[in-house]
């Protein structure tokens, strides 16, 4: 399989007052091409800070992340400003919607940005919103603007998709529509997905499952039969 990032012996520490916080502290792994990739840990163990670092928004203490043989920890902003345009799509737990842009428009937005991307009017249908598309993030409901949060993290057809608890303010049966979404961009593109949650369940869906305890790789677990977003309950 083909590596798409290779994280090797990344720390994380923050400056609090007198008090040195480790919020990673040596994670090595590699992620591949295809993969749907679930991280699963508790809140403050280190999952979303890992993300972040992984997505370029935030940088390593020490350590790599090598994505096509450059290394994004010791990249300069202009480098990392294009890898999160063109590499990465990022979906959050809250949808950050442009308020005064249509769905359509948000979505079209951020496909300027990629050279490649999706037509919008593709990722609308597969959202299942074609009929919602000149209606603003105010007259959507909750689930429908995170699939267009979605659709448009997908816009720019990036090679890693990042999702920070990206069913955290839904509920049980709309979260089940975006882990479909999720997982049928993974299959449909062949596109690395990878999940940052503390819901357990979830990491049956995963074709490995990360556990982050304490700033570090616990536990890493294959799953032989990832099981389908309907058959997740939580």
């Amino acid at each position: 399989m083909e590596k798409v990032l290779e994280v090797n012996n990344v720390t994380k520490e923050y400056q609090m007052g007198e008090v040195t916080v480790q919020a990673l502290r040596g994670v090595t792994c590699d992620l591949y091409r295809g993969e749907f990739v679930v991280i699963l840990g508790p809140s403050g163990s280190g999952k979303s800070t890992m993300l972040n670092i992984l997505g370029g928004i935030d940088k390593s203490s020490s350590g790599s992340v090598i994505y096509k043989n450059r290394d994004i920890c010791t990249a300069s902003e202009r480098e990392l400003t294009r890898y999160r345009r063109i590499a990465v799509g990022f979906v959050f737990q809250f949808y950050n919607l442009i308020p005064n842009l249509t769905a359509r428009e948000n979505i079209m937005l951020a496909a300027e940005l990629s050279d490649k991307p999706i037509p919008a009017n593709t990722l609308l249908e597969s959202i299942g919103l074609s009929d919602r598309s000149n209606h603003f993030p105010s007259q959507l409901s909750g689930g429908q603007q995170q699939r267009v949060a979605i659709a448009r993290a997908l816009s720019k057809n990036p090679d890693i998709l990042l999702c920070d608890e990206p069913t955290g303010a839904l509920d049980f049966s709309t979260g089940i529509q975006v882990l479909r979404l999720l997982l049928n961009f993974n299959r449909e593109y062949g596109k690395t997905v990878i999940i940052v949650t503390h819901n357990a369940p979830i990491a049956d869906m995963g074709d490995r499952v990360f556990n982050i305890k304490d700033g570090l790789v616990d536990k890493v677990t294959t799953n032989t039969h990832p099981v389908a977003p309907e058959e997740v309950a939580w």
